[in-house]
């Protein structure tokens, strides 16, 4: 958000107003959206026919469709509007199949993007068919409009389950319920009203590839973290390429280390936080562990890092009284909300009615607490960094992974804007289809009653995670 940031009137619902012109009028000016804002060089899909398949018995009435996406990157929707307007026509046209005009689909966005990235981007998204929920409170009208579109849209309905990107393409972030939850909403809804539709998830995959490996570039920008955070740079010498991975892979340790002192320091000093961790920590018990064991500075790493996520949580939860409960993603959404209801406030609906020392009065409210929203953005830089994720496979792709979320912090931390990442080489995009999960098949056991409905969701939010797993290469 720029500076100064003032109390604004409570943000309203935006509600989907898709617009065939303005889908047409995107369609066109994709190529040339994607050449010139993202790395992308091309899309390639694999399994596509089931989705023709898929999208021609919603076409006929049959089925209602959630398309479950991974959502690693913020070039994600490029990967996904290539998929459903180009690479999916092009397959049913050679199948023979006849699809309707437009192939399309609606989507939930959070209804904080249009925030940072600008209000017409929240006027596209409604054209487009998308529809915003706010993530961290009980959205009844974003809820509400999810509900009839995946019921009665004349469009399939695409979602990102992990909630926000990772940064990371082979970690899948724990899912949220919320597309399990919505399935049997729709199935639900369909049984009221006599409906015969299958209501099916479908999982697909996203994984991105460099063209062209980019040591030189990822070198020049650990040169310049390294000269940003006082350390003196060690450009990469000549070397095999196993000698090269090892000599990278020691840098980002050694940047990451320093980086994590310098805010250990920082919270210590400045906010009076403890980082030692108790023996039954729930923060220390909750790193995720790969199948080989991690090393000692590895775990050392992870769990120093956890605590200091942990601190700079606690340092905003103090400021706005909420409580320090949940996963790290529970407690950021709730902050936000918490930040948010400052903000854009409830009761300044007639904000051009406040004296001046009133308005004065509420700014103040909304700067400091976009100050203490901070030290929950920089939780969600970092919480996807980890000791391991590079060692356990050293590929160009978790090196520039990493190091680009190290940036993301480092941006945050010196005031930048996180969402201008440098662009490291041009990448390849593969998107996969899965084989969909029958949510109708489900709802037997679901309607049992209160706690074979949580335990439903529960278990089809897990398989869905597996599935979305099991799809990375």
């Amino acid at each position: 958000m720029p500076y100064p940031i003032a109390a604004q009137p409570p943000l309203e619902f935006i509600p989907p107003a898709f617009d065939p012109i303005v889908l047409r009028a995107t369609q066109l000016l994709l190529p040339t959206w994607v050449r010139f804002k993202t790395d992308l060089a091309r899309v390639e899909a694999t399994n596509v026919e089931t989705l023709v398949k898929l999208y021609d018995q919603f076409q006929h009435g049959k089925v209602r469709l959630l398309l479950a996406f991974r959502h690693p990157s913020v070039d994600d929707p490029f990967c996904l509007a290539s998929l459903i307007w180009q690479i999916l026509p092009k397959a049913a046209r050679q199948q023979g199949v006849s699809l309707k005009s437009p192939v399309h689909a609606h989507f939930i966005y959070d209804r904080g993007i249009p925030l940072w990235a600008g209000s017409y981007v929240g006027w596209l998204y409604s054209r487009l068919g998308g529809t915003p929920i706010m993530r961290g409170k009980l959205d009844r009208a974003g809820l509400r409009s999810v509900r009839d579109l995946l019921a009665n849209g004349k469009l399939p309905l695409a979602a990102a389950p992990e909630g926000a990107t990772n940064g990371h393409g082979e970690i899948v972030s724990p899912l949220e319920p919320g597309v399990a939850q919505m399935g049997f909403w729709c199935v639900e809804d369909l049984v009221k009203a006599g409906r015969t539709e299958q209501v099916l998830i479908v999982p697909i995959g996203i994984q991105y590839r460099f063209i062209t490996p980019p040591w030189e570039a990822i070198d020049r920008l650990l040169s310049e973290m390294e000269q940003a955070c006082g350390l003196s740079p060690k450009p990469q010498a000549s070397a095999s390429l196993e000698e090269a991975e090892k000599a990278y892979y020691d840098r980002l340790l050694r940047l990451g280390e320093h980086l994590l002192s310098l805010m250990e320091s920082f919270y210590t000093r400045f906010y009076n936080q403890t980082l030692t961790p108790a023996s039954n920590s729930p923060v220390t018990s909750n790193i995720t562990e790969s199948n080989a064991a991690p090393s000692a500075e590895n775990r050392d790493f992870a769990v120093r890092l956890q605590v200091l996520l942990d601190a700079a949580l606690k340092v905003a939860e103090q400021y706005f009284n909420v409580p320090s409960k949940g996963t790290v993603t529970d407690r950021c959404r709730r902050l936000e909300q918490a930040g948010w209801d400052r903000i854009y406030r409830e009761d300044l609906k007639q904000i051009e009615s406040l004296s001046s020392i009133e308005r004065g009065l509420a700014d103040r409210i909304a700067e400091e607490s976009d100050l203490r929203m901070w030290h929950m953005r920089l939780v969600e830089s970092f919480v996807a960094v980890t000791g391991r994720y590079v060692r356990e496979k050293p590929t160009v792709e978790r090196f520039a992974e990493t190091t680009l979320l190290m940036w993301d912090v480092m941006a945050r931390i010196k005031g930048g804007n996180p969402f201008q990442r440098p662009r490291l080489g041009k990448r390849s995009a593969h998107v996969t289809i899965g084989t969909p999960l029958s949510v109708s098949d489900r709802w037997e056991t679901y309607q049992t009653d209160r706690r074979s409905a949580k335990q439903s969701v529960t278990d089809l939010t897990q398989e869905l995670q597996s599935t979305l797993q099991n799809m990375i290469v």
